[in-house]
């Protein structure tokens, strides 16, 4: 894959960790399909801080919390805060835009967008681009997410053919998972407008990374990856023939250690024991 106009040989190697789906809640205790969210992201944070190559940053892709409160808000920033890298932040579906602006904090960026109840920015790592996007639709259609005209004027803008090599993250799967419950109600209801205004710049493009289905999933398309990370804590089935939402016992909680080279992209799945 060609990665950039500009000379591989100039380029640095860019270290990231994706986590995705922690579902804090109001209290210590609070579980979710029959688990703990915060002992998991805690021994996580721990884990991170301490991987033999530190991380040029972390992106976590969505659903920080499982309702959006101030109490739940306020305890996932605790626990996040602790790691020693900057960290970014996308809207989940069960986030809003608003409080991650007011409660999480971030590392530089640059806003995309003026609106307050969008969460859209780009940031740059040793020459890489990175753009976030705000796919979070109206609550009638939860849990698929949808990206507004100003999000695909957004993609229309970043992914020209020339410029640095550019990575995206969105909460929600962009294409279908050939899973029927997945497909049913977990999509980008625009993913293959999404995809095609992808397409230009798929010769610089690293990757597509998302969250939401709890799952490990990678997905190639006229040459571009998209890549699901596992949830923090629980994982969901997604085999072709489910038709209602299904948790496996037997997926640990997981993040990504993606490797952004000069010449490949590798992604590195870790899984860790729950406490």
């Amino acid at each position: 894959m060609t990665t950039t106009n500009l000379s591989n040989k100039r380029m640095e190697k860019v270290y990231f960790v994706h986590v995705s789906d922690s579902h804090f809640g109001p209290t210590a205790e609070y579980a979710r399909h029959g688990h703990q969210p915060q002992p998991c992201v805690e021994r996580a944070v721990e884990i991170i801080n301490n991987l033999p190559t530190r991380p040029d940053f972390v992106v976590h892709t969505g659903d920080v919390v499982t309702d959006p409160d101030e109490a739940s808000y306020r305890r996932a920033a605790a626990v996040f805060s602790r790691l020693k890298m900057p960290v970014y932040y996308v809207t989940g579906n069960h986030d809003r835009s608003r409080d991650i602006h007011q409660f999480m904090a971030m590392g530089p960026r640059r806003p995309l967008s003026a609106d307050p109840d969008m969460l859209s920015y780009a940031f740059e790592v040793k020459g890489y681009r990175f753009v976030v996007l705000d796919a979070r639709g109206p609550d009638e259609i939860d849990p698929h997410g949808v990206l507004s005209e100003a999000q695909m004027d957004v993609v229309r803008a970043e992914a020209t053919a020339v410029g640095p090599p550019l990575t995206i993250f969105i909460h929600f799967p962009v294409l279908p998972m050939n899973s029927i419950w997945m497909d049913n109600n977990m999509l980008v209801l625009n993913g293959e407008a999404l995809h095609q205004a992808l397409l230009p710049a798929r010769e610089r493009l690293r990757g597509v990374f998302y969250g939401h289905v709890h799952q490990s999933m990678q997905t190639v398309k006229d040459g571009i990856v998209y890549t699901a990370v596992p949830s923090l804590f629980s994982q969901f089935a997604a085999w072709p023939n489910d038709v209602v939402v299904r948790e496996d016992p037997d997926y640990l909680p997981g993040f990504n250690f993606v490797h952004l080279l000069p010449e490949q992209t590798i992604v590195h799945q870790h899984t860790f024991p729950r406490p």
